[in-house]
């Protein structure tokens, strides 16, 4: 049979409609093609979820320090009445404090007391001012005006001989600075302590030498309004950064200050040995004794430099490790500096421990620790580590 025009047309046009549902079998059926609706965008409560609005405001610049570092020559000064209330000062013109004790307490800090105070000690060129008590405003005039007075009496060498619980931060800054400027060596001998804003002065010292006990602990804010935490350490960061700052143009590690806003007020932090090296609180102050290089170049030639260099290391690894009280530290170091040609012929003054020479209030020296390696003839000089160094002139040390 013939089919018509029409009939092929309808045979197409099925052919077409089941090529199209084979087509839709075919299609992926986790594709979903309508759209999608939007959601309603909708303010977000600060309640819900970690949600910053706040402003990012400009960097603050750095706090500035809490008292600019004085200059004792330059500086007028108050010799305004201010008693001293805060602990007993005592002078004395010799350094063997088991002989000689700690000297007359003090009567006052006028100008006059002073100068009868420290009269004695003209002929020795060399006092110690013993502090028991708490830093504050009293303390760092004793500190300001007893310097003014040696520098006019002709007397450079100055021990702080201290015993204080700590006290006021500002105060022992200020008192540090001044410290740092007028060339004091720092003691803090045995059964005497140095707690809290104390270490702040050991920053200070051109020599630190330490058989007591050192402890830190968290800066209070005893004048603060915060009522909140954050409020609360707002104002610590304050205080925080101006001690940093402190301890850094000292040449004290800024660890210090971190590791004081981790130990609660209440508590003591105890520094062992090896941390107030590490710190910088203890031996020779790298700050200090960057500028004395540099003047002792000048002023006695290399040859002593690397000797005095020697002589700090070897005091390190052979007397400080081995020597618990004070008198018998000084009288380690006093036998070991023989080794390195210590008292220098040219430069006495300069000399490691020149103090007691100029005191004459040498301890009897203890004889020169077993492992203690004597400079050799030459002029070859051993450091504590067994290192040697030839200095630049072949004359073998006077002394």
């Amino acid at each position: 049979m013939t089919l018509g025009p029409s009939s092929a047309f309808c045979r197409r046009l099925l052919a077409l409609a089941l090529l199209l549902s084979l087509a839709a079998c075919q299609r992926d059926p986790t594709v979903d093609t309508t759209a999608a609706p939007v959601p309603e965008v909708e303010p977000v409560a600060e309640e819900n979820g970690a949600v910053s609005v706040a402003p990012i405001p400009p960097a603050a610049p750095a706090p500035k320090p809490a008292v600019e570092p004085s200059k004792p020559r330059a500086a007028p000064m108050d010799w305004s009445p201010v008693p001293l209330a805060s602990g007993e000062a005592r002078i004395s013109c010799d350094l063997d404090y088991d002989e000689h004790g700690d000297g007359e307490p003090l009567p006052s800090l006028d100008r006059e007391a002073l100068e009868s105070a420290l009269a004695g000690c003209v002929e020795r060129g060399v006092l110690r001012l013993r502090y028991r008590g708490r830093i504050a405003t009293d303390f760092a005039a004793l500190v300001e005006r007893t310097t003014r007075v040696a520098n006019a009496l002709g007397i450079r060498k100055r021990v702080l001989d201290l015993d204080s619980a700590g006290g006021m931060v500002e105060d022992a800054i200020r008192a540090g600075d001044f410290i740092a400027e007028s060339r004091w060596t720092i003691w803090v001998r045995e059964e005497s302590i140095c707690h809290s804003a104390c270490v702040f002065l050991l920053s200070a010292g051109d020599v630190r030498r330490i058989a007591g006990h050192v402890g830190i602990h968290r800066l209070i804010r005893m004048s603060s309004t915060a009522t909140t935490r954050a409020e609360l350490n707002a104002e610590l960061r304050v205080v925080h950064g101006r001690v940093r700052d402190y301890l850094e143009r000292n040449g004290s590690s800024v660890d210090v200050a971190d590791l004081m806003m981790a130990v609660p007020n209440r508590s003591l932090r105890m520094l062992s040995a090896d941390e107030l090296l590490r710190f910088g609180l203890d031996g020779v102050n790298p700050a200090q004794d960057d500028l004395d290089r540099l003047r002792l170049q000048r002023e006695c030639g290399q040859d002593f430099v690397a000797r005095r260099d020697a002589f700090a290391r070897a005091f390190d690894r052979k007397c400080r490790e081995h020597e618990s009280e004070l008198d018998q530290l000084n009288a380690c170091g006093l036998a070991l500096r023989r080794d390195f040609g210590f008292p220098d012929a040219d430069c006495p003054a300069e000399s490691p421990l020149s103090e007691f020479d100029l005191a004459q209030a040498e301890p009897e020296p203890a004889e020169a620790p077993a492992e203690a390696t004597e400079a050799p003839q030459g002029g070859t000089y051993v450091d504590g580590h067994g290192a040697s160094m030839t200095p630049s002139t072949p004359q073998p040390p006077a002394g």
